[in-house]
């Protein structure tokens, strides 16, 4: 089974940056859908950036294009989240989330099935 372990959260100050890295263990497909979420409590989780592991397309919501990058390590078991200019309101719990069966389009609308436990972020002004 695919499990899914995130790190790199922490603390940061306004206009820092950190790197989320998603490790994928167990049995991993060559090729997944995965992608970052972030929720604050008590607010609807909410997706950030997807990529095919495949193709290494990617996308990304309004509010973080040009912040965040999202991209995979070489040994390919690894997918990071590049925070930049972080705010406040970039505090919250961060997860990864994978998708491993067939898709059309590789976006953040797909079910994704396994998760990471998440690790927290937060940013001070």
């Amino acid at each position: 089974q695919l499990k899914l372990a995130e790190s790199g959260g922490g603390s940061a100050q306004a206009g820092g940056s950190l790197r989320l890295s998603c490790v994928a263990s167990g049995f991993v497909p060559s090729r997944m859908c995965v992608a970052w979420f972030r929720q604050v409590p008590g607010n609807q989780r909410e997706a950030l950036a997807v990529i095919d592991t495949g193709t290494l397309n990617t996308e990304y919501v309004d509010f973080v294009e040009g912040r965040f990058a999202i991209n995979r390590a070489d040994a390919k078991n690894t997918i990071y989240l590049q925070m930049n200019a972080l705010n406040p309101e970039d505090t919250a719990t961060y997860y990864c989330a994978a998708h491993t069966g067939p898709w059309t389009s590789c976006s953040a609308r797909l079910g994704f099935t396994y998760w990471g436990q998440g690790t927290q972020v937060t940013v001070s002004s």
